[in-house]
């Protein structure tokens, strides 16, 4: 390897140019960097060590070298010398080994400890390392983005690692767990008829961050805000988790099915004070991260995890950015969800911002146009944004629509007039704004909880294999176990449990929002009443591919459901993009009880029905909902047309009887329908 040259600041990180690869990294405060380069993930030792000249290395804030002679799929690394000061806020180590904020690709050997990066001394022999790539290096064969519009999008929320990790997935066992066995299981998202996948974390994480005897297997533990986790790919050379990542994006893209990541830009894998020194922290602390004003060696704790990336910063913001850009760019995603997104809208002290730049600048980037975006409005601190989130384009998860859809079926009190806003596109968090209706994410279940088996089958949660002496997840989950707790052979209680769950997926899918279904939900995947999983990479959170068969019924009406949804849809192409209260005064809803255009909103109600026609003009339909113990005769509206009314939809009937799609729906005779106990019908009338 002949003599390294100066190099140059920009771009930051790994950038690959006729003279060899050039290498940049920001670091402020320190007095001294060296690169190191690698043989392999295995190697315990750099194979050559460059120490760079402040004086020729360095511009502004940026240390740079240029190397020749090496290219993509090299291994490298960066060591950091300064003051360890950590009551100033400085954690500099000159024994540590750190990741490259900008890496693309990380390789983790089989000796990684991530116990040795949270003590003194070297972990050299023991390090995750960065990867140099080639974002230009692979052939896309003309694929673009999908560009699905918000209105026809349906969300199915999967973990890249569960979806086919499990023995009986039938994904070769090289492949299991990996983004290549998910592309195998394609045709089975196909068959569902969903539009979109939103896959958990899927940046490189530390699986070690977990308590001990356990694994991280959720992911949100990031390391690296550019390249795909090293274990979710089934080829072993360091460039093959980039490679199989676009190969499924590519695959995926071809079944029509788009490609969302829940990313986590609010906190990193290093925890507290007492946690690892991976990467950031040993470059910079105090840009990365909001310490505590008032002792500057603790770390502001708003995401629950020990620490919080200072978003705003200006070299945190430019990284996010950077990172989304890459993502939408050369790896081709669709969309972004963005965990714990209140955190993105504070300032470096922590203070809520009227105006957050990141989060403008991420509307307002002209490569993130027209790319879903997605926030999870709130975060650990309690700043709660739901219905009042900034911007034009961002949707919300509202987790108000998860609680009042919940709180109905199972009987609560004082929920009918809120469950009457969720249905409609929750006008009263989102009717302020001249927004669309699909502002909403709707969804009764998602990975953080309980599945939507076990929303019908635990009263409380069953968290004791996490090790945290069940103190763990939430204990709000207003979940109702139909009479006993956990799994039963009672012929009448699973009956009961069967039909919970077909009113929760339709009043999902037949609500105006976006819909989101959870992995497995379809086929009564359970978690044994574990309502925080995050460390349980093994049967009690993997997909059970033997429940497609054991519950074929249930899997067959939800593929039904989504047909009818999309059947059935509310509003027309030319009205997608009107804002939500004009959509509800052009659609006529008229809400009615057990009588006509009498709904009963008292607290004691457990009942209602709405009247809503489409905007093409060609459907009348009549939803009734009776979360009531007993049956109730509801008064039918006359029906337009000759045909009169239809039954599409009756949860009270055995699955493959339960629906139809609107034209060809058994006819509903007289003027009063009886609605069964806990069912909900859907009847529709065509128009003349």
């Amino acid at each position: 390897m002949s003599h390294a040259h100066s190099g140059k600041s920009h771009p930051l990180g790994a950038t690959i140019t006729p003279g060899g690869v050039n290498f940049s990294v920001f670091s402020k405060n320190c007095t001294g960097v060296e690169l190191l380069l690698f043989e392999d993930a295995e190697a315990e030792a750099p194979s050559h060590v460059f120490r760079l000249d402040p004086l020729k290395n360095r511009t502004g804030y940026y240390w740079h070298i240029c190397v020749p002679g090496i290219g993509a799929g090299q291994l490298y690394g960066w060591r950091v010398s300064g003051p360890n000061l950590p009551e100033q806020g400085l954690r500099f180590d000159d024994e540590k080994v750190l990741l490259d904020p900008y890496g693309r690709g990380v390789a983790m050997g089989s000796n990684y400890q991530r116990a040795l990066a949270c003590r003194p001394g070297s972990n050299v022999h023991a390090c995750m390392k960065s990867v140099v790539v080639d974002p230009r290096a692979y052939d896309w064969e003309g694929d673009q983005p999908l560009k699905h519009p918000i209105s026809r999008t349906i969300i199915y929320e999967m973990h890249v690692g569960g979806f086919t990790r499990h023995p009986n997935s039938g994904v070769s066992p090289e492949k299991r767990g990996t983004f290549a066995g998910l592309i195998e299981k394609i045709p089975y998202l196909q068959s569902l008829g969903i539009t979109a996948i939103e896959l958990l974390p899927v940046f490189q994480f530390d699986p070690q961050d977990a308590p001990p005897g356990l694994t991280n297997y959720w992911g949100y533990s990031p390391v690296s805000f550019f390249a795909p986790h090293a274990a979710y790919s089934s080829r072993h050379d360091p460039l093959g988790p980039v490679n199989e990542f676009r190969d499924m994006v590519k695959a995926l893209h071809r079944a029509g099915i788009e490609v969302i990541l829940d990313v986590v830009y609010n906190h990193t894998a290093e925890n507290g004070a007492d946690g690892p020194t991976l990467c950031f922290r040993g470059l910079e602390n105090r840009a990365y991260y909001m310490l505590d004003p008032a002792d500057r060696a603790q770390y502001v704790n708003f995401s629950g995890c020990g620490n919080t990336l200072k978003a705003n910063h200006a070299i945190v913001r430019r990284m996010i950015l950077d990172s989304l850009r890459y993502w939408v760019q050369v790896m081709h995603v669709d969309g972004f969800r963005f965990d714990l997104a209140s955190i993105l809208s504070r300032d470096e002290q922590g203070n809520p911002l009227p105006s957050p730049p990141l989060l403008w600048d991420i509307e307002s980037d002209p490569v993130l146009a027209g790319v879903k975006l997605i926030a999870e409005a709130w975060d650990v601190g309690g700043l709660y944004q739901v219905g009042n989130f900034m911007g034009d384009f961002f949707l919300e998860w509202n987790g108000r629509f998860r609680d009042d859809v919940r709180a109905f079926w199972k009987g609560d009190n004082g929920v009918v007039r809120k469950l009457a806003n969720r249905l409609i596109g929750s006008p009263d968090l989102y009717g302020h704004e001249e927004r669309e209706p699909e502002q909403s994410v709707n969804f009764v279940a998602c990975h953080d909880g309980f599945t939507l088996n076990d929303v019908v089958s635990y009263n409380r949660k069953h968290n004791w294999p996490n090790r945290e002496g069940n103190r763990d997840g939430s204990d709000y989950n207003l979940s109702w176990n139909c009479g006993v707790e956990g799994a039963t052979s009672d012929p009448e209680i699973e009956t009961l449990r069967a039909r919970q769950i077909r009113n929760f997926l339709a009043t999902t899918l037949l609500s105006i929002g976006v819909p989101m279904i959870g992995m497995g939900d379809e086929v009564r995947r359970t978690q044994y009443g574990n309502n925080n999983a995050y460390a349980q990479d093994n049967e009690i959170s993997w997909f059970d591919w033997s429940l497609v068969e054991r519950h074929a019924d249930l899997l067959e009406f939800t593929r039904a459901l989504i047909h009818l949804r999309k059947s059935m849809s509310l509003t027309q192409r030319q009205m997608q993009n009107a804002p939500l209260r004009q959509i509800l005064h052009q659609v006529s809803v008229h809400w009615h009880g057990v009588r006509l255009n009498q709904p009963d909103w008292a607290d004691y109600s457990h009942s209602l029905a709405l009247s809503v026609q489409s905007l093409s003009g060609r459907h009348l339909f009549h939803i009734m909902l009776n979360a009531y113990w007993e049956a109730l005769d509801f008064e039918l509206p006359r029906a337009p047309g000759r045909s009169g009314w239809k039954r599409v939809l009756d949860t009270w009937l055995p699955p493959k009887e339960s629906i139809s799609h609107p034209d060809s729906a058994p006819p509903v005779a007289g003027g009063i329908y009886r609605v069964q106990p806990r069912t909900l019908v859907v009847l529709a009338a065509q128009r003349k």
